[in-house]
């Protein structure tokens, strides 16, 4: 399977590609081509954005979406893919699934560390989080994971969550063959 990680200049790339290189993905280039594109996390949303743009992957990511075509967000990855962010003084994002991302409200900011999603532990690491109606899955009260078409977005790192990040990621693999299968 070919996967392409989304380079904007800054995040966890190497993290994500060495994650899905394990569990036998061919890491390429080409985001509008490959079967699963990846957003990955680290960073601000507003410098973020402005790669995206000047590289034209924020086209291509809303194409890939149009054309019912895979794309998981991680971390930031989920944050952009909303309408809009509170982050850096407001920011556009990808409107990819509808919602935004606000600042955690939370004794603890930024939130890192282990927390379950539904009986599993993954690690976190943010200061804002995502308000959506395609929210699948919940930690601490805080949207963890989203859905619409063909965007899935994570709030925690599995490229950094172990075993359990590992099943994930490998669960995200299988269902992007399934799709592919169904699909031909």
């Amino acid at each position: 399977m070919k996967v392409a990680v989304c380079d904007y200049r800054a995040g966890n790339i190497r993290s994500v590609e060495i994650a899905l290189r394990r569990l036998g993905a061919e890491m390429v280039d080409d985001v509008a081509g490959a079967d699963l594109a990846v957003l990955p996390g680290v960073g601000s949303a507003r410098s973020a954005m402005a790669e995206l743009r000047a590289q034209g992957i924020d086209e291509v990511l809303r194409a890939r979406v149009a054309d019912d075509r895979p794309v998981l967000g991680i971390c930031l990855g989920l944050q952009l893919a909303v309408e809009s962010s509170e982050e850096d003084g407001g920011v556009e994002g990808l409107g990819l699934l509808p919602g935004r991302s606000v600042r955690l409200r939370a004794e603890r900011v930024p939130r890192i560390g282990w927390a379950d999603v539904d009986g599993t532990a993954y690690y976190f690491a943010h200061s804002y989080a995502v308000e959506t109606p395609c929210a699948t899955a919940w930690s601490e009260g805080i949207v963890a994971e989203a859905r619409s078409g063909s965007f899935l977005g994570v709030q925690f790192h599995p490229e950094k969550s172990g075993a359990a990040g590992a099943r994930y990621l490998d669960g995200v693999l299988r269902e992007v063959r399934e799709r592919s299968l169904s699909r031909a």
